[in-house]
């Protein structure tokens, strides 16, 4: 814990980059459920904290610490088999399952879901996510990769892009069938920021989207 623990409250007298690239490498290395959980619960107060103080910069320092650690629990977790055989071992051992190592270490069934989850998000996508200058909350990430891993197989010949525009239509027709005003007022306070953070994302990448599409010839 100690990388995590030489994080400064005030980021005027930090360097940052070493902090975090120890951050990186220590949770890297982490083989303990509750460590890393404990290290995920103390980035995102330390991000509660940067809110309050508004401190941008220890905000996106903290969010990014937090999403590395819950993945990091992700793949400790994924080791255990949901239903309780461990797939890390040979066939045919039983230990305990996925749920009572979460449970174990203080995780709710939601808190399992959500780092199993990012953990499904593939590393290329989930660094570029990460260290963006925006980097996506929890959520988020837990929803890429619920869709990542919800997305059936495709048959030859079509590629996996030719399938995700469905994801585009489908994004379309709710936009047709519901006013913005509508969804925006069935908003609570507390979900604000987490969704003006996905539309951020969306928008960004609608831009590029358009940015990259081949115009008919």
């Amino acid at each position: 814990m100690t990388a995590m623990m030489n994080l400064p409250a005030n980021v005027q007298f930090a360097r940052l980059p070493t902090s975090y690239e120890a951050a990186k490498t220590a949770l890297s290395n982490c083989a303990s459920i509750d460590e890393v959980k404990d290290w995920a619960d103390k980035a995102e107060s330390l991000a509660t904290y940067a809110r309050m103080a508004d401190d941008d910069t220890l905000r996106k320092l903290a969010d990014r610490i937090q999403a590395r650690a819950v993945r990091r629990c992700g793949e400790l977790l994924r080791q255990l088999d949901a239903r309780g055989g461990d797939q890390s071992k040979k066939e045919g051992a039983h230990h305990f399952g996925r749920y009572d190592a979460g449970h174990g270490a203080g995780m709710s069934d939601h808190q399992i879901k959500t780092a199993v989850r990012v953990s499904n998000v593939p590393v290329a996508e989930f660094e570029a996510a990460v260290e963006s200058d925006n980097p996506p909350t929890v959520t988020t990430l837990a929803d890429q990769g619920r869709m990542r891993r919800e997305m059936p197989a495709m048959p030859e010949g079509f590629s996996r892009a030719t399938a995700l525009i469905g994801t585009v239509r489908r994004f379309s027709d709710f936009c047709k069938e519901n006013s913005p005003e509508f969804v925006a007022g069935g908003v609570l306070p507390g979900e604000a920021r987490e969704l003006r953070d996905m539309v951020s994302l969306i928008d960004g990448w609608l831009d590029r989207f358009v940015v990259n599409m081949k115009e008919p010839v």
